[in-house]
């Protein structure tokens, strides 16, 4: 059998029309100019450490604002929220200033280092009236807010174990930023955000009890992990994190009345759904995995616009955030910045 929900393909996602900058030029900067493109739109400016990108990158989509410092975006009155895209142990210092100038934030995952400056970077957004949002995928796509509006109202009953595996098979370039420490290294931030956001998403409470074992990179980041949490509910999270062996992005979500079976899950669109009393499996699909920064953006819109629908994810990031900091403390983990 199969569902199907939320926004189509080729349907508009954007609420009220923010003017956005974007900060970067990766990956990540060139998904979200292409998603704005999908709709019509156009970024207002751009701002990098490299000059000569962002002249480039602005060529490349039509953006009418380079900006020679990346402060001089944070000033500019006609823009209104920016998206910041850069390395993970930059976040805090672009979050103050971009804040503290009255844009509205969206910040790549993870959106900071640690508790402390998460803490931080909430009551800037709170003292001067913005918006901030962590843009890490799995709060936004339609899919997780399908199957968590049915957990919730007890389509699958108790939620009681969720498994999660994730491993990626990254060259063994210590210099790289998967295993760099001066770039914030670690399948940790890298990876594991997903996982503890996803599991986040289906407790009932924060998990109170968490053991894990770790093996370190030589740069002393990790490069892999086993990991077990329970919370007061007795609800129980299983993670399997690696940089550097190959597994399939697969988690399994189960229930009394059922187990939910996700693949690829960073910015999955379709889960399996296999029935407890009858094994029946249903397939469904909300939402499009290449429309996933799309979600990104318009989640923000809608934020700003004050949409009820929309409810800021920072609740769920301020946990995610303080299990990370909790593993990353108990391994010994720590970066430059924290020192």
């Amino acid at each position: 059998m199969s569902e199907g929900a939320g926004v189509k393909m080729g349907e508009s996602t954007m609420g009220t029309q923010l003017r956005w900058g974007v900060l970067g030029c990766g990956v990540i900067a060139n998904q979200m100019a292409s998603a704005l493109a999908e709709e019509g739109r156009t970024l207002a400016g751009v701002a990098n450490r490299s000059h000569d990108k962002a002249v480039a990158f602005a060529a490349r989509y039509g953006i009418p604002k380079v900006y020679d410092e990346i402060d001089d975006l944070f000033a500019d009155p006609d823009i209104d929220a920016v998206y910041i895209t850069t390395p993970h142990n930059t976040h805090i210092t672009y979050l103050r200033r971009a804040l503290a100038a009255g844009k509205h934030v969206m910040c790549e995952k993870s959106i900071t280092l640690n508790s402390a400056e998460l803490e931080e970077a909430k009551a800037l957004a709170a003292e001067h009236h913005v918006v901030l949002m962590d843009a890490c995928t799995i709060l936004h796509m339609p899919l997780y807010k399908e199957l968590v509006s049915r957990a919730a109202r007890g389509d699958f009953g108790r939620v009681n174990l969720i498994q999660e595996n994730f491993g990626s098979y990254k060259d063994y370039d210590m210099s790289n930023r998967f295993f760099n420490p001066l770039l914030a290294g670690g399948a940790m931030l890298d990876i594991g955000v997903y996982s503890i956001s996803l599991a986040r998403l289906f407790l009932a409470s924060q998990p109170g009890e968490v053991v894990s074992l770790k093996n370190l990179a030589p740069t002393d980041v990790d490069e892999s992990s086993g990991i077990v949490m329970r919370n007061a509910e007795g609800q129980l999270v299983v993670l399997s994190l690696t940089l550097h062996s190959k597994q399939p992005k697969r988690a399994v979500i189960s229930c009394d009345k059922a187990y939910i079976e996700i693949m690829e899950y960073p910015r999955a669109d379709r889960a399996t759904i296999v029935w407890t009393e009858t094994g029946r499996r249903d397939e469904i699909h909300v939402g499009e995995t290449d429309r996933a920064l799309n979600y990104v953006l318009a989640d923000l819109e809608e934020a700003v616009a004050g949409m009820p629908q929309q409810v800021n994810n920072l609740d769920v990031s301020t946990d995610v955030m303080s299990l990370m900091t909790r593993l990353r403390s108990d391994w010994g983990v720590v970066y430059p910045e924290e020192a």
